[in-house]
């Protein structure tokens, strides 16, 4: 297995430990980004270590490929894609907010034709 897919691998596990601490309401989509260190194990059978099959939900013993699988499953049924500053919780949206990112035009000139 190559060293820098087993290191994105890990990386995955590690926040997928800080997303499930996140109550299931509250939680963001699973992130896109771990499509890819998911794919990169598709094919690789060895076994896992015993927390991440354990975090997984797999059997002890479960291949990185299992564990993909399980990781793809995250992504079925989801209809949006988290931002990386909703990860892993969904971000509060406040009108200020709003206001922020769309400031209203202090002339209203502007929308006359």
């Amino acid at each position: 297995m190559h060293q820098a897919a087993r290191l994105q691998f890990e990386r995955v596990m590690d926040e997928l430990v800080l997303w499930h601490a996140v109550p299931e309401g509250e939680r963001s989509p699973a992130p896109a980004w771990w499509w890819g260190p998911a794919m990169a194990m598709c094919d690789t059978h060895e076994p896992m270590r015993h927390k991440w099959c354990c975090e997984l939900g797999l059997g002890d013993g479960s291949s990185f490929a299992e564990g993909a699988n399980a990781l793809f499953t995250l992504f079925a049924e989801q209809t949006s894609l988290t931002w990386p500053n909703d990860f892993p919780r969904k971000a509060e949206i406040k009108e200020d907010d709003i206001r922020e990112l769309h400031p209203l035009p202090s002339d209203d000139s502007a929308f006359q034709p």
